[in-house]
């Protein structure tokens, strides 16, 4: 598709059937394990008509090569695959726990060293990279929101000589694409925001370079971690709406940002003034935050991201989210409900919670 149009016409367009009398105007879903022979892919491992589909309109979107995966974590786990046997790798202080808990399981058990700097200070990040094989990226930040300078880091760790690898899930191509920027990779839970509805697991490496490509399709051949074709249609499918669904769910944060600001329960409110997550802290008070959790009628307590209804969560509750995350951090991820239902629903929630945490 010519770059001329934007990303909302792309997402709807993009990753269709050829346009020919009585095509189909939307793909069908390729049940198969194996193939005639005589061509590729011959094997329901190396590849499938509908990965296919979806792959080009990622690719598309992010200005790239996709490979679908069968979760983000085989995204991330593919991704750190061109990494060399006792690596160093630089990665942010707070970022996705998944992440951080593989990295830490590889220092142990590959020899890695493995370096976590304050990715929004850019100068500490940098110094971070010296030696270094792979950076790791990731802004927003999960679950604190912090920002970083992405063209710079990535010039930095391209004159370290090192890979540069970026997650994309909480800002989507829609709001910035790191290969522009000079990443290597881009990488995204496709389980969130692209799919966007909460129903299935599903990850996604996007490169610019054809030689990476060709390592991450091995890679994903060898160790089998193939998405499903029902997965990968849904996730097509959740693609085309994703620009109305983002808007929205943006324009509430916003709103919502605005007023918790000024809420007697909030003792700080973390955002970006971008995306659609929030995250607030309750003056320190966990018992507060937990209470919050058990209040919401309309959000819901749970542990995802990205889909059309707003969830939220206490982030410490996990032992592998590092100590610096406020034991009072709520992370909220912002749908597409109506905002005033979200709002009234949120704040009595927060009264409730305030009144009902034990004093101190």
């Amino acid at each position: 598709m010519s770059h001329e149009f934007s990303p909302a016409t792309r997402v709807v367009a993009a990753g269709r059937p050829p346009r020919v009398p009585g095509a189909p105007v939307g793909p069908a879903v390729t049940f198969t394990s194996t193939y005639v022979a005589g061509e590729a892919p011959a094997y329901g491992r190396f590849g499938n008509p509908t990965w296919t589909e979806l792959e080009d309109a990622l690719g598309e979107l992010e200005g790239g090569r996709a490979l679908s995966f069968a979760s983000g974590m085989a995204a991330i786990a593919a991704a750190l695959s061109l990494t060399p046997e006792r690596a160093t790798v630089v990665a942010p202080q707070h970022c996705y726990n998944g992440t951080g808990a593989l990295l830490s399981q590889y220092a142990e058990q590959r020899g890695w060293q493995v370096r976590r700097a304050p990715i929004e200070d850019t100068s500490a990040y940098v110094q971070a990279m010296a030696g270094a094989d792979v950076v790791w990226l990731e802004s927003p930040t999960n679950p604190m929101l912090e920002i970083a300078d992405l063209r710079a880091l990535c010039d930095a760790a391209r004159a370290h000589g090192a890979i540069s690898v970026c997650d994309n899930t909480f800002a989507t191509p829609l709001d910035q694409r790191p290969l522009e920027s000079g990443a290597d990779l881009v990488m995204h839970s496709v389980t969130k925001y692209l799919a966007g509805h909460s129903d299935l697991v599903l990850g996604a490496v996007v490169v610019g370079d054809d030689a990476l490509h060709e390592r991450l399709l091995a890679h994903r051949t060898l160790h089998g971690g193939i998405p499903g074709p029902m997965e990968a249609w849904l996730a097509l499918r959740g693609l085309r709406t994703l620009h109305v669904r983002w808007d929205r769910a943006c324009d509430n944060a916003r709103v919502l940002a605005q007023r918790l600001a000024t809420h007697p329960a909030v003792s700080r409110v973390r955002y970006p003034d971008r995306g659609a997550m929030i995250a607030i802290e309750l003056g320190g008070d966990q018992a507060a935050a937990e209470a919050l959790e058990r209040a919401v009628e309309v959000w819901l307590p749970s542990t995802s991201l990205g889909g059309v209804e707003s969830m939220l969560e206490r982030r410490r509750r996990h032992p592998t989210e590092p100590p610096t995350v406020p034991a009072d951090l709520v992370r909220l991820s912002v749908g597409i409900e109506d905002v005033e239902d979200l709002w009234r629903d949120l704040d009595a929630a927060l009264r409730r919670s305030r009144a009902c945490a034990p004093a101190t």
